[in-house]
């Protein structure tokens, strides 16, 4: 048999490569066919973003339509209008292969510039329509109850601002309600233009407009409450009523327009600048600067003016309620554009301070120095005296003010200290101008009557009053010994003589008898003649001493009564025993009513009748 043979070897070799041959012509066609596909996907891509291109160049014409009609009756419309020509502008930009693309550009920017001038005139006539000055009637509304004036009396808040002081505490802790300055519905749409031109670049226009209206319109509300601007020279031609009248008003004034009116155009500010950083504080400063300064002017025409002592206490009042507002002001006055107002307002704060504490040294001086030569010719309290008094109790009515005070220059003493050593200071000096005083006088006895009766005054003054705690039981009972002092010298200077006259010294001899003849002769050892001398004498002492002594006052009639007291407890006795003693020598002789003319009751009786500040020829009163 033979090897087979196997025919379809060499032709199944041959047909293998056909197949090969015919799947690479297969495989090159659907290259070329997916190279033909994504080209043609291309071009209609190309195709479709030349028709979006299209379509966006159209738009100008869509958008101008709304541009030109305005903004003042859809705002929203008009505002998606210049966001389309934004968006225009922004696809131009980045599409540089158009041809004439530059001249719809340039159209569509031409068209921008007249849409923000009309925005510019919207936010112009809305912000204007919308800003009025504030009546006082409706700020009055907004302070709390006991602050509001009462009814009729706007055009003078003299009376809240003298409360202020009192009713600092209650002041701080109150609610003040801002009022709306502009309507919250207008507020998004001013919002809105403000942003559309800030994204224009009009960042200067928003802020002239918004100044030009706001200020004015700020302005006008101060004025409308009554206030008005003063020099350092109309201030010093005031007459003080009239000024303190002022004064008053200032600080009702103060409190409105930094509570109400400063904190309304900040509020105002904040929602209509929301976002838009570089406006916002520069827009509040720019409203705000002219306000300020008319209401600080005249702060600091008072701080700097003549000092007196009666302007110490307007000072406080001052200097309380710019304290008072000091967390406000640097709270609505922050940032670096607020920077000049907030440091001028903290400024006034310490001149006011500096002031009322120089006005202090005034005071202390100027009492030690007073040269008055009003008279005090019954001996009573001094109007010095009275005066002072009334001003260091008006002191310890502003203690937490004081403290405060000091502290401004002296952080480290305690101020508990400072306040009562300036108090010493000005007692101190009262006492040594009334030892001055009472040297004026020629009878030494109303000296200390004069002395008694002002020491007395302050002393008793002091108990009443916060003084006391301040000063001390030590002062208290040291200046109650003074008092007592000089009222027993008065008494040893005064009735001194007439006492002698009641003495049995010199009246009786040697021999010392007590036999009593009736011829009146000399045998007992007592001259009658002289025992009715001695009558004689102690009856026109004591008319003079009652007739001079009942003009002499003593105001406080406990005091009056104890010094009574004390001088019947010397006198009265003294001539009961005398007339007991020698009044028989008298009485057998003739006329003896002509030398005992006056009982024991009848001179307790006239006693009672001294110091009560009579004039001549008065009636018992």
């Amino acid at each position: 048999m033979g090897l087979p043979i196997h025919p379809v070897a060499g032709g199944g070799a041959a047909c293998m490569d056909t197949l090969s041959s015919k799947a690479a012509s297969m495989r090159e066609s659907l290259q070329k066919s997916q190279t033909i596909t994504d080209n043609i996907v291309s071009i209609l891509g190309s195709f479709d973003h030349r028709l979006s291109a299209l379509e966006t160049a159209m738009r100008p014409t869509q958008a101008e339509a709304k541009v030109l009609k305005g903004p003042h009756e859809d705002l929203e419309s008009y505002l998606e209008a210049i966001d389309q020509l934004r968006s225009i502008i922004q696809f131009f930009g980045n599409c540089k292969g158009f041809r004439n693309n530059e001249g719809v550009a340039n159209h569509v920017n031409s068209l921008l510039g007249k849409a923000v001038l009309k925005l510019e005139e919207e936010f112009k006539q809305l912000l204007s329509l919308y800003s009025k000055p504030v009546e006082p009637d409706r700020l009055f509304e907004c302070l709390p109850n006991s602050m509001r004036p009462s009814s009729g009396s706007h055009g003078d808040q003299a009376d809240s601002g003298a409360k202020s002081h009192g009713d600092s505490k209650t002041s701080e802790n109150a609610v003040y309600t801002p009022p709306a300055l502009i309507p919250p519905r207008i507020l998004p749409l001013l919002h809105n233009l403000a942003q559309q031109m800030v994204q224009a670049g009009h960042h200067q226009q928003v802020l002239k407009i918004y100044r030009d209206t706001r200020a004015s319109v700020l302005e006008q509300s101060l004025r409308k409450l009554g206030v008005e601007k003063l020099s350092k020279e109309d201030v010093q031609k005031m007459q003080w009523e009239v000024l303190e009248a002022k004064i008053g008003n200032w600080i009702h004034f103060m409190r409105i327009a930094v509570k109400l009116l400063f904190a309304g155009e900040r509020k105002v500010c904040d929602q209509m600048f929301e976002g838009i950083e570089s406006l916002r504080d520069q827009c509040f400063a720019d409203v705000t600067a002219s306000s300020v300064e008319l209401l600080l002017s005249f702060g600091d025409a008072i701080a700097k003016s003549k000092r007196s002592p009666e302007k110490l206490f307007v000072l406080l009042d001052m200097y309380e309620i710019m304290r008072e507002l000091h967390s406000e002001i640097d709270m609505l006055f922050n940032g670096k554009t607020c920077a000049e107002m907030r440091e001028d307002a903290f400024g006034l704060t310490k001149r006011l301070a500096q002031t009322a504490q120089e006005t202090f040294g005034d005071f202390e001086e100027a009492v030690e120095k007073d040269a008055t030569k009003t008279a005090v010719s019954d001996g009573t309290v001094h109007p010095l005296t009275s005066y002072v008094i009334n001003y260091v109790k008006f002191l310890f009515d502003y203690q937490s003010t004081l403290k405060q005070l000091f502290q401004e220059f002296e952080k480290a003493e305690d101020a508990n200290s400072q306040l009562a050593s300036v108090t010493m200071r000005i007692m101190q000096a009262l006492q040594t101008n009334l030892d001055g005083k009472s040297k004026q006088y020629r009878d030494p006895a109303l000296t200390h009557l004069f002395l008694m009766n002002n020491i007395h005054y302050i002393v008793r003054s002091v108990r009443r009053s916060e003084a006391k705690d301040l000063l001390g039981d030590d002062w208290v009972q040291r200046h109650r010994r003074v008092v007592q002092q000089h009222a027993n010298q008065y008494k040893r200077i005064a009735w001194a003589k007439i006492l002698q006259s009641l003495s049995t010294q010199g009246l009786t001899s040697s021999g010392g008898g007590t036999g009593i003849p009736s011829d009146g002769g000399n045998s007992s050892g007592v001259s009658r003649a002289l025992i009715k001398d001695r009558l004689k004498t102690f009856n026109v002492q004591f008319e003079e001493l009652h007739q001079r002594q009942s003009q002499w006052t003593v105001p406080d009639t406990e005091l009056r009564e104890s010094l009574r007291l004390a001088v019947a407890e010397v006198l009265l006795p003294a001539y009961r025993s005398f007339v007991k003693r020698f009044g028989p020598l008298v009485e057998s002789g003739k006329n003896p009513s002509k030398y005992i003319r006056y009982t024991p009751e009848d001179l307790e009786r006239m006693l009672g009748e001294f110091f009560e500040g009579k004039t001549l020829n008065e009636p018992k009163r």
